[in-house]
């Protein structure tokens, strides 16, 4: 490709990014413009890419991994130098550490002065900064490299375990010019980038002997399962086997979480009293308490296996009995394969056993989400989104919070896959609006984001990208005046404590601003019809839904991790 500024036999840096991103189909970019990268995104989208503008770099790279884990090539983010750098830095390491493949690409200042440290614009060593928080980090200095180091970015991304990789663009570079012909055979279609690996045959046989001599089997699913799209294997395994399984909150919908087997009802009664679980895509991390203690029924004999692509997360935590490495696609193909046509199934004192405790709880659930307080509290208003989805099923459904985001993973259904995103194994605040663009721009799918208040705040001013794009997005802000809840008190007087928020906001008319929908919703009634008419209308929308103060706990369900003072001042 020529650069109409330049000689016809010519290209340049620009257009060598451009071009190497399009030769490996990757079609969309998220990020902010300025020095040195605002012509690079006029030129990408004159040549066809599509460029999402955010307001903040850490809501741009978080739409790249959501864009990463829907789609299963790496999403882009694209930064200006050093202060835009940082802030998509938060978003690559919560990408790497969930396992979402993502490529954040930044402009720097040039190396010469960086390495002197002679102060240039916005210097910073961005590559040594950014090797600790990613899987991979690279440098190109030379426009004939451009291909080699968005084809090394690519495949980092994706291969064996997915993760984010940081690709470093000083600006000299996009001004670098080259013979065109020599440019274009510079490039590299990246080929098969997460090849299958095979497991052990005596891997899978060891796995399916210890689930055979199991009493009280348990499959407990994680977002790698998601993320593999083995969605037909992994639910004949589960049928075929029998087990109860247990989906970890990205991993809803693999199964629809009506289904027969779902144990997720009795989650804290299956973990203790297992005798094999079996985990398929998910790491025994603080969301598992680690595989240990009283969580886990402990001490009582328990044996794992793991099905991991990775074999150092193997032992992590606990001893692993039967290690199955290999690809999760892969994996699931050989043990469905190896269990033959005459598989036994759990006895039914251990499946029988969980069917009355789910039944019993659902049944308790069902009561309470039937109550109708006023105001709303997070039962009544969460049994209108749970009515929502159910009617909207290939709707994703986005979710953060504290009490909010805990209270929607047992009370709002998924019936299909990877249409559930939330704060993931880093728990993080903030991926609201980011996740929403991501996840609405790759799929075209109607967008429901249910925000805790506080939630909303790290990233609500994306609520004008979401206007300015058009998206079918449906913001539901769980409004309880504060951060778990609004009645704390200072009570030396002066200011507010500090985890109230101004009483009786109206995050609606936010949305108003920019020329979106805005609803203030008091009623579950009034947030039904708010969030059917979004549904129907398509339009960017903010139904602001006032919640109880009083409703809601300190950390929602991880108060053990929130340090508190047991001292008293004399």
């Amino acid at each position: 490709m020529t650069n109409d500024t330049q000689e016809r036999d010519l290209t340049d840096g620009f257009n060598l990014v451009i071009d190497a991103l399009k030769l490996n189909d990757i079609d969309t970019i998220f990020g902010l413009p300025g020095i040195p990268i605002t012509d690079f995104t006029r030129k990408a989208q004159a040549e066809g890419i599509r460029v999402i503008s955010f307001r903040h770099e850490q809501h741009a790279g978080n739409a790249a991994a959501a864009a990463g884990f829907l789609t299963g090539k790496p999403g882009i983010c694209l930064t200006v130098s050093a202060p835009g750098f940082l802030n998509g830095l938060t978003a690559l390491a919560n990408a790497t550490t969930n396992c979402f493949p993502m490529i954040l690409i930044s402009g720097s200042s040039e190396r010469e002065i960086v390495d002197l440290q002679q102060g240039d614009y916005e210097e910073m060593d961005q590559l040594a900064i950014a090797k600790p928080l990613c899987k991979a980090a690279f440098r190109v200095l030379h426009a004939a490299d451009i291909g080699v180091g968005i084809a090394r970015a690519i495949r980092s991304a994706l291969s064996g375990r997915p993760g984010g990789v940081y690709l470093d663009l000083p600006a000299k570079l996009f001004s670098q010019t080259m013979d065109a012909e020599a440019g274009k055979h510079s490039l590299i279609h990246v080929v098969d980038p997460a090849p299958r690996q095979l497991p052990a045959p005596d891997s899978v046989q060891r796995a399916l002997d210890l689930l055979k001599g199991a009493k009280r089997p348990l499959i407990l699913l994680g977002k790698g399962a998601a993320y593999a799209r083995a969605d037909e294997d992994i639910r004949a395994l589960v049928e075929k086997s029998g087990i109860p399984y247990l989906p970890m909150s990205m991993a809803k919908g693999l199964l629809p979480d009506t289904h027969e087997q779902s144990a997720a009802p009795a989650r804290s009664y299956v973990l203790a009293e297992a005798d094999v679980v079996m985990l398929i895509g998910a790491r025994l991390n603080w969301l598992l308490s680690h595989g240990k203690g009283k969580t886990w029924g402990a001490p009582n004999g328990k044996q794992f296996i793991q099905i991991d692509i990775a074999p150092t997360e193997i032992d992590s935590n606990v001893a692993i009995a039967a290690p199955v490495i290999g690809d999760i696609g892969s994996c699931v193909a050989a043990l469905l394969g190896g269990m033959g046509d005459n598989w036994a199934k759990p006895p039914v004192e251990w499946t029988g056993a969980i069917a009355e405790r789910r039944e019993k709880n659902l049944a308790k659930m069902s009561a309470t989400l039937a109550l109708d307080p006023s105001p709303m509290n997070f039962h009544s208003a969460l049994n209108v989104v749970r009515d929502i989805v159910k009617n909207n099923q290939d709707a994703i459904v986005v979710n953060e919070g504290a009490n909010t985001l805990d209270f929607a993973r047992s009370i709002v259904d998924m019936y299909k896959p990877r249409k559930r995103l939330d704060v993931g194994t880093w728990g993080i605040m903030g991926i609201g609006m980011g996740f929403s663009v991501g996840a609405a721009v790759v799929t075209g799918q109607q967008v429901i984001a249910i925000e805790g208040d506080s939630a909303f705040g790290f990233s609500g001013m994306e609520v004008e990208t979401i206007c300015r794009y058009n998206l079918p997005v449906c913001i539901v802000v769980f409004n309880n005046n504060g951060i778990y809840k609004g009645t704390d008190v200072n009570k030396l007087g002066g200011d507010v404590a500090p985890t109230v928020f101004v009483k009786n906001a109206r995050y609606d008319m936010m949305m108003q601003a920019f020329g979106g929908v805005g609803v203030h919703a008091t009623t579950p009634a009034e947030l039904r019809a708010a969030m059917e008419e979004a549904i129907k209308s398509g339009q960017p929308t903010l139904i602001n839904a006032v919640i109880d103060e009083t409703a809601g706990t300190e950390s929602g369900r991880i108060t053990s991790l929130n340090p508190q003072s047991g001292a008293k001042k004399k």
